[in-house]
């Protein structure tokens, strides 16, 4: 396969998280996820169990939600759910920040929440990408944010949930490449709905997209390439946001 394609299908964290999807289209969209080759599929975290007795065997992670879509759950709570979606075979948390903490400026508080999944995690040696929620935020908090997502050395910082009311914006973006150290990488979530959205958030740094256009995405990458179609029959149904 071409790298150029895996380059860009390896950005891509197919999701699978609208709360009415029945079983049935969640397996589809997983086996789409191995066909095309993405990066991970993150799932809703009563299906991680099965989604990696599916991704067995493949080069597509498993990963999914913690304290999502709000943040609110408490600390305790999102420890469990870091160490019962590792028990699983969960191996990247996308885990949501305490929100009301962040625009409450109670910083001690949001860096040990943070801290207690990131320290299960790497642990295990598992990696965690921290949802923010920009559209709440100011620049002051998403920068803050930053600071102590690099001191934490958290593997990625993330924009939004794709559950808020706006996505990731190229403007987000640049500040959170900016004020991360080098080893903290940067993925968007809601809004990157083609292949030159995927191809304009990766100039700026991003090296990891939520998704759940993935076909639309990167069929038009395989025809440019002359790659062969890929026949999946999916039927998920999309998330809006996303």
């Amino acid at each position: 396969m071409s790298q150029s394609y895996t380059d860009l299908a390896k950005m891509i964290d197919h999701a699978l998280l609208t709360p009415n999807m029945t079983s049935d289209e969640i397996e589809r969209g997983v086996k789409m996820a191995i066909a095309y080759d993405v990066a991970s599929v993150c799932i809703m975290p009563f299906y991680v169990k099965r989604l990696a007795e599916m991704l067995a065997g493949s080069t597509v992670k498993t990963s999914t939600v913690i304290g999502f879509p709000h943040g609110a759950n408490t600390t305790e709570v999102k420890r469990a759910e870091a160490e019962q979606a590792i028990a699983d075979g969960c191996e990247e948390l996308d885990m949501v920040v305490n929100i009301s903490s962040v625009v409450s400026g109670n910083w001690d508080y949001v860096r040990s929440d943070i801290a207690a999944v990131v320290d299960v995690a790497h642990a295990a040696g598992q990696k965690v990408k921290v949802i923010f929620e920009n559209c709440y935020l100011d620049d002051t908090q998403k920068i803050r944010l930053c600071e102590i997502c690099s001191e934490l050395n958290a593997d990625w910082v993330k924009t939004s949930t794709g559950f808020g009311s706006s996505g990731a914006t190229h403007e987000d973006l640049q500040l959170m490449r900016k004020h991360s150290a080098e080893n903290v990488q940067v993925k968007a979530a809601g809004g990157v709905r083609d292949l030159d959205g995927l191809r304009a958030v990766r100039e700026l740094g991003v090296t990891r997209c939520g998704a759940s256009r993935t076909q639309a995405i990167l069929d038009p990458l395989r025809e440019e390439l002359g790659l062969p179609a890929i026949s999946v029959a999916t039927s998920t149904p999309t998330d809006s946001s996303y």
